[in-house]
């Protein structure tokens, strides 16, 4: 049985795996559940036996654990930028029994899966990004800020800094035929697939609603065009 996570760390349950968070990460929201059964659906969809899977701006690792307890034969890279995300993320993996399959690294985006994936060999990127714009964080939104770090929601001035260059880098480790699945917030569809469209590089493209009707995930798949 894996080890139960210290008291002293809030623990949530999200795809059935208890995820350990700290005020390092974010902690895993009923939301991102979305998206993670979305990812398995394709991959499982797919005819790949081993998928190699990345998850960019993992924080504590949940929708890579969720990815891998669902698909035993995929391989997961796990990424963040922050010291604090990759210790979570490593000590969640080793918790639970994952640690052959789900690689966790540290870096700006794609720098940090550039040596650990093959090159345009990848058959999906995951990506929950910071979404909120700095200004709503200085303002509404700023109690986010009480127990949980800046870097897991700040998307700059419009809330889509990270999401502009998830969609335009990750063409660059895609499979042709490969999927970019990633969460985006209330009232953003029109901005996530303007930039999906805008690349020349995505068909396929989809949004996905949570219960209430709100879209709140993109799917596209990669055509292997790089614009």
């Amino acid at each position: 049985m894996p080890d139960e996570p210290s008291g002293q760390e809030n623990t949530h349950t999200f795809m059935g795996l208890r995820i350990a968070a700290s005020g390092a990460v974010l902690a895993p929201r009923s939301e991102t559940q979305l998206l993670a059964r979305e990812a398995i659906r394709i991959l499982r969809a797919s005819d790949e036996s081993a998928p190699v899977v990345v998850d960019m701006c993992c924080g504590s690792g949940n929708l890579a654990l969720a990815i891998a307890d669902a698909l035993p034969s995929a391989h997961v890279i796990a990424a963040d930028l922050t010291d604090g995300a990759v210790a979570a993320a490593r000590a969640n993996v080793e918790r639970l029994g994952f640690s052959p399959r789900i690689h966790v690294t540290q870096g700006d985006l794609f720098d940090a899966v550039a040596s650990h994936v093959p090159l345009a060999g990848v058959s999906m990127v995951v990506c929950n990004p910071p979404y909120i714009s700095t200004a709503r964080l200085e303002g509404a939104s700023a109690h986010l800020l009480e127990n949980e770090p800046r870097e897991a929601f700040d998307g700059g001035p419009y809330g889509i800094s990270i999401l502009q260059r998830l969609v335009r880098d990750c063409r660059g480790v895609l499979k042709a035929g490969g999927h970019l699945a990633f969460e985006f917030g209330e009232g953003q569809e029109r901005q996530a697939l303007a930039l999906l469209e805008r690349t020349k590089s995505y068909d396929m493209i989809e949004l996905v609603c949570d219960p209430q009707g709100r879209p709140r995930v993109a799917v596209a798949r990669f055509s292997g065009r790089s614009g």
